[in-house]
């Protein structure tokens, strides 16, 4: 399957019923079983036939963050919430598919604002997503209470490049099936999560199902990147490889993991930079403290306007991320590392 086919499927936290269904479908042949959990993960179990091989958990979720349905106005337009942190500041007129049914986020007009209005943030309480609809019955109808809404966003080259809606992680999950194709001197347990964007859910089931000896999680993250932002600032370069995490707001690397990820980059000329920031969060949280804990290590792809409708992403730096967790995985059983 490629990127393209996962990045335009839906799959806001909590309805990720098309690329969940979509994954398993792909990942059925590439693997000695799959199957779908309680919290809607997709979990891949990949012998390498030897009986004392390591056991390799590889992680990546599958959601991405959009917009709830919570109320309706007499005239038909639809009230609703972000599901994930989205800044409200990005979204304004973008277009959304609230299901099947498309239609536009929409906020009071400048030349209706007030000089107040103007210096504020607009609040989710400010806006509105506009169907067309003739009224609030009409509205009911098409888009009921709890409907998600995802961004509308086609997946396109620009330059370089490329920009899509969900990157954040339909990257990572594009990766995990390449690497269900090949054989490794490890077992491989491939876990798809569900709702990370809203508390690393999904994965807290999955780490206290599967007992493997470590976890490398694949990721998207925030790049910062941009314009006169200090370097000192930047917390992933677009273009420069894959991101290695060595702490973030959940978890602190396994120390020899991340050494050797480095290592094993440099030894096989990968594209690969250490993660500068160590703010926000994801599934290697839960997998680290998971059963008696395990050891973890994150390799993340750099996206610029992340949880938003347009990501920015390298494609250079996606195939980085696939070619470095390759390379280790086929080192396991030769002592390169220790797990």
């Amino acid at each position: 399957m490629d990127l393209k086919t996962l990045c335009e499927l839906n799959g806001v936290s909590g309805s990720e019923g098309p690329v969940r269904r979509a994954i398993l479908e792909a990942a059925r042949p590439l693997c000695d079983s799959a199957y779908i959990d309680k919290m809607g993960n997709v979990i891949c179990h990949k012998k390498s036939g030897a009986d004392d091989a390591p056991h390799i958990l590889l992680a990546a979720h599958m959601d991405e963050v959009g917009f709830i349905i919570v109320g309706h106005t007499e005239d038909g337009m639809l009230r609703f919430r972000s599901v994930g942190g989205i800044d409200p500041r990005v979204i304004i007129s973008k277009w959304v598919k609230v299901g099947d049914v498309p239609g536009v986020i929409g906020a009071k007009a400048i030349h209706l604002q007030s000089p107040a209005d103007r210096q504020k943030v607009l609040s989710y309480d400010g806006l509105y997503i506009d169907i067309g609809a003739k009224d609030k019955a009409e509205a009911e109808g098409l888009c009921p209470l709890g409907a998600y809404a995802s961004f509308d966003t086609s997946y396109q080259p620009l330059g370089d490049l490329i920009v899509s809606k969900a990157l954040d992680d339909r990257v990572g999950c594009y990766n995990l099936l390449r690497l269900l194709k090949n054989e490794y001197p490890c077992d491989i347990t491939a876990a798809f999560v569900s709702q990370e964007e809203v508390g690393l859910r999904g994965s807290q089931g999955a780490g206290h199902t599967v007992d493997s000896d470590a976890a490398i999680i694949l990721e998207g993250t925030a790049a910062n990147d941009l314009g006169d932002v200090p370097e000192r600032f930047h917390v992933a370069s677009v273009g420069k490889g894959v991101a290695v995490s060595f702490m973030d707001g959940a978890s602190i690397a396994d120390r020899d993991m991340f050494r050797q990820m480095m290592e094993v980059a440099q030894a096989g000329g990968i594209p690969a930079q250490v993660k500068r920031g160590v703010t926000g969060g994801n599934d290697a949280g839960s997998f680290q403290r998971a059963r008696a804990g395990q050891r973890t290590v994150v390799l993340s792809v750099p996206c610029r306007y992340i949880h938003s409708g347009s990501n920015v992403a390298s494609e250079k730096d996606i195939d980085a991320q696939y070619q470095l967790a390759d390379a280790f995985l086929q080192q396991v059983e030769g002592g390169t590392n220790h797990a």
